[in-house]
């Protein structure tokens, strides 16, 4: 029986059921009968067939973007047109992910667009314009994730992050379906796009599922036609492209040139022979997330051979780092002040420092000069009484100093210095992951994301790592993301093989077996002796679980009555849990079987079979009325439990 709160029902769960991963024993083992495959992709086709096209939206950290197919031509990607107004020193197809909102709260712009208003507005004005940038982040710092959480603009305002993705979301939308409508030279509908959104490996369920919604706010898809949109994980998308690259279209570090000695038509397949093990390593502005997979050939399938794992180490741990030694010269005090009173300069502050960012190289001599805005120069000496070029003569920072044009002059050692801690982590990450037993014999690291640009990280990959495997970096190594999730909208079924993150399961009653449980979960009900509290484990963290498999197991309704069963979903970083009280144990959702609608002339005691998918890039389920083979209406919750 499983335990519920709030006056839902106790169910009982019958272990009858066992997960199907538990039999698989080895990972190598392809978990699904032929006759299941079969099935399985002409499912697929049925869906494609409804889709004209398929648009990949890779929402990212710090720039966002899109690229489309049609499904006529799956060869074929195009990545959106060019935008206008672009940064210097920044070449690329993608806009900043930034998005300003009016006075009164409503959509205003987005990207380039948002930045060049929100800079050109008189600062009185400003100030009540609602700016928000690299605000992704967020939904993978909160740990509590709500449809309510909010997010913070650069003037100190609160919004809901849910009307912020939407308004992104929905920009995006627009932008795409207005370029189809162009090329395709009539009205373009929605219902002919399957949409892709990219999001980090190592996001959590909720974060997921606040993306799904999001896009449902934004009209891309409904709760009753989920499958318009797919949610791909961002090194997954990469990996895909990856396996497809020409060698002309890939930078071997360890040669630093177009590896050689083969066709320039063959693709790193040529280099991938049966059952390689590669990674991606997928640095972007926010987060790193790391992949391990394996390919299993002629079809290209992959597979996972390790969760995945990474962390908040994107490249704004370097704006982070710029913004700590600001702090250090001018004060905390100031630099907080400033952000407040003065955002559309600190914006232009941080504009000019990417730009200069972009420039740092391992072998780069001469210094790194980055503009101060005047009203930085001015704010400063109203604040504190002398000049910037003052504080910067008494700070003890040895490696900035004042040039006489108005700029902070960095040397090459200062700006390398802002980018150590976070490629530290990086390094640091790969170094614990090829520890690990499933990850031996690698032959391929990719570098993708944006932050792959960075010749640093470059060369301290290659330092650490250049002897265990080939360091390859795509050419469009910013894009790749984004043609690898058009890739996957297209055929979503191409990774047969995950690993779970984190074990989930759900609390039940068990017969109390005396020496064998506890006797403080002792529960006596009816004479019966149950043990309180026992955790029924559905899959355990990093367990393999192969596309289209299931977990099932039955639960009966408490009562003849009762028209929903909610039963709480708990989830822990380790794999052997006995009981939901122990430490690190956490309810993470709630499963929820809605028993109306279906007949009510039913058995008095009925059993509800549900079936729970762990091998997709989200959790699903469904469940089915044993006794009438009617399903059920079944949905699991992240967010809103």
């Amino acid at each position: 029986m499983s335990e519920t709160e709030g006056g839902t029902a106790d169910a009982v769960s019958t272990p009858a059921y066992s997960s199907p991963a538990k039999s698989l024993g080895d990972p190598g083992i392809t978990p699904l009968s032929p006759t299941h495959i079969a099935k399985d992709s002409d499912a697929n086709d049925a869906v494609e067939q409804s889709f004209l096209v398929v648009v990949a939206i890779d929402f990212g950290t710090t720039s966002s973007g899109y690229a489309y197919s049609f499904t006529k031509e799956p060869e074929c990607i195009h990545v959106m047109r060019r935008w206008e107004g672009g940064d210097p020193g920044v070449s690329n197809q993608k806009t900043p992910t930034t998005i300003l909102l009016t006075p009164e709260r409503k959509f205003h712009s987005f990207g380039y667009a948002a930045r060049d208003f929100y800079h050109d507005l008189d600062p009185n004005e400003s100030k009540h314009w609602l700016y928000f940038e690299k605000f992704k982040m967020k939904l993978h710092t909160t740990g509590n994730l709500t449809m309510e959480t909010d997010l913070t603009a650069a003037n100190g305002k609160k919004v809901k992050a849910l009307e912020i993705f939407a308004y992104a979301l929905q920009f995006f939308k627009e932008q795409a379906l207005k370029e189809l409508s162009d090329q395709a030279g009539s009205e373009f509908e929605n219902s002919e796009v399957r949409w892709v959104i990219t999001v980090p490996a190592i996001w959590k369920q909720p974060a997921k599922q606040f993306m799904r919604q999001a896009a449902y706010k934004a009209g891309m898809a409904t709760p009753e036609n989920p499958e318009q949109l797919i949610i791909a994980l961002e090194p997954e998308a990469a990996s895909i492209y990856c396996r497809k690259l020409r060698l002309h279209q890939m930078i071997d570090l360890s040669s630093k040139a177009p590896v050689n000695g083969y066709n320039a038509s063959d693709t790193v397949g040529a280099g991938f022979t049966q059952g390689d093990r590669y990674i991606v390593v997928d640095s972007g502005g926010g987060t790193v997330d790391l992949t391990v997979h394996q390919i299993r050939l002629p079809e290209g399938h992959l597979k996972e051979l390790y969760k995945a794992t990474g962390g908040p180490y994107g490249s704004v741990g370097v704006d982070y780092e710029f913004e700590k030694l600001l702090c250090k010269i001018f004060g905390e005090d100031f630099i907080e002040q400033f952000k407040i009173k003065r955002p559309a300069a600190w914006v232009d502050l941080m504009i000019a420092f990417e730009s200069r960012k972009r420039a740092a190289a391992p072998d780069r001599t001469n210094p790194l000069n980055i503009t101060l805005p005047f009203s930085f120069i001015d704010y400063y000496k109203k604040f504190r009484g002398h000049s910037v070029e003052h504080a910067l003569r008494k700070s003890n920072v040895d490696f900035v100093k004042w040039s006489s044009q108005g700029m902070l002059r960095m040397s090459p050692d200062a700006m390398n210095a802002l980018f150590k801690p976070t490629i530290d982590q990086i390094i640091q990450h790969l170094s614990d992951l090829f520890e690990k037993p499933e990850v031996t014999n690698v032959k391929f690291l990719f570098l993708v994301g944006g932050f792959a640009e960075a010749p640093l990280l470059q060369q301290a990959v290659q330092n650490a790592f250049g002897s265990k495997c080939r360091i390859i970096i795509p050419q469009d190594v910013g894009l790749t993301i984004l043609k690898g999730a058009v890739l996957f909208g297209l055929d979503p079924a191409v990774i047969k093989v995950r690993r779970s993150p984190l074990t989930y399961g759900v609390g039940v009653l068990n017969r109390f077996v005396e020496g064998k449980h506890p006797p403080e979960k002792l529960l006596v009900k009816d004479g019966t002796r149950w043990c309180t509290d026992v955790f029924d484990k559905f899959i355990s963290a990093d367990q393999s679980v192969a596309l289209g498999e299931t977990v099932s197991r039955s639960y009966t309704p408490a009562k003849p009555s009762q028209l929903v069963i909610v039963i709480n979903i708990y989830s822990s970083e380790q794999d052997n849990v006995s009981f939901i009280t122990e430490p690190g144990v956490k309810k993470c959702g709630t499963l929820r079987l809605d028993l109306t609608g279906t007949d009510t002339l039913v058995p008095t005691r009925r059993e509800i079979k549900t079936l729970m998918q762990f091998g997709d890039t989200e959790i699903k389920a469904m469940a089915i009325d044993v006794a009438t083979s009617k399903s059920v209406k079944a949905g699991i919750d992240f967010l809103n439990y």
